[in-house]
């Protein structure tokens, strides 16, 4: 089979690798389409150490969805060409390989199918390409559960990337009546626009005063606040922390989910006299893929609108560097014949 294989920074070799034989207990998976995460984009451009348990030499890429291409003679429930999500926890049998199943391989080997446990069905409505993403969808999922929003409540999103993307989808799927995206990128926030979401660009205003505008004025510890409940990082900037400490109404909640390897300092009194939180959030759980598919099947959002560009296998390594562009791309995903 045909696999990319990492070798450094800006460097992936496309290597022929021996098929797999599929045990009596096993089934074979062949990926369809398989999505660029940020985390991949970050190895490929700076190096190890940033997430994943990438190696050099090694398969990588966990975002996909695949068709059954073999069945072991024990497996009585699973069928050849079905379409499945595989659960990158547990797909391969080795969870030390959540990051690296080989999304960006023909063929990845499952020991011991479970349903909607290692393998989850993709429903019909689903198209292939809006499949690829459930991975990256069910980590935004997670980090708008991580808020604990409720009915009626505000939010705002920072950073325009499929997993912020997701998070403000979801985040109006459990009830918020109203969320802003923010970023950088006018190129991306015009995809959000187009998503029905209300945007704005603070990259010339660190302190976000614009939000006020479109979210409205509170009170929080420091006197005026901007009436917000919920506040998700996924950019991963600083400014966005300072923010909130500075800006952050009385109760209200902020939810780090962007990947930052940096030690920040926290104005703990501010948190406590204003009775907010700090929350992490990684990873993401069966129910959030549930919720993920439930969304997808839906058809309220035009989640395809998401993915910008698409290549082959063989050109992975434009495609990287294509979603390193977030002026020009959003999601990039790799289309396999």
């Amino acid at each position: 089979m045909k696999a990319a294989l990492y070798q450094g920074v800006h460097k992936i070799e496309i290597a022929e690798l021996p098929n797999y034989e599929c045990g009596d207990d096993a089934i074979i998976l062949e990926n369809i389409y398989s999505s660029i995460c940020g985390t991949d984009v970050a190895v490929y451009n700076h190096g190890l150490g940033l997430g994943h348990r990438i190696t050099v030499g090694g398969e990588f890429g966990h975002e996909t969805v695949c068709r059954v291409s073999e069945v072991g003679k024990n497996v009585k429930d699973v069928k050849v060409g079905d379409r499945v999500y595989p659960y990158p926890l547990l797909v391969t049998g080795d969870k030390r390989r959540a990051g690296t199943i080989g999304a960006f391989s023909e063929y990845i080997y499952c020991p011991n199918p479970v349903w909607e446990e290692s393998i989850y069905h993709v429903d019909d409505k689903i198209s292939d390409k809006v499949a690829a993403l459930i991975e990256p969808f069910t980590v935004g999922c997670r980090a708008a559960r991580r808020g604990i929003p409720q009915a009626g409540e505000k939010a705002v999103v920072f950073g325009a990337g499929t997993i912020g993307i997701a998070a403000a989808i979801s985040l109006k799927y459990f009830g918020c009546s109203q969320v802003v995206i923010c970023d950088y990128s006018d190129f991306r926030l015009d995809i959000c626009k187009q998503l029905g979401f209300e945007v704005y660009n603070n990259k010339d205003d660190a302190a976000l005063a614009g939000l006020t505008g479109l979210l409205g004025g509170s009170m929080g510890v420091n006197g005026a606040a901007i009436d917000c409940d919920i506040w998700i990082d996924a950019a991963g900037a600083d400014t966005v922390l300072e923010a909130y400490e500075q800006s952050g109404k009385y109760n209200s909640r902020m939810v780090l989910v962007a990947v930052g390897t940096g030690r920040r300092e926290v104005d703990i009194l501010g948190l406590t006299f204003g009775q907010k939180s700090i929350t992490g959030s990684g990873g993401y759980t069966q129910q959030d893929v549930k919720d993920v598919m439930e969304i997808m099947k839906s058809g309220k959002w035009d989640i395809e609108k998401l993915i910008t560009d698409e290549y082959q296998l063989d050109d992975l390594s434009r495609a990287i560097e294509r979603a390193s562009d977030v002026d020009h791309a959003l999601n990039v995903v790799i289309g396999f014949d």
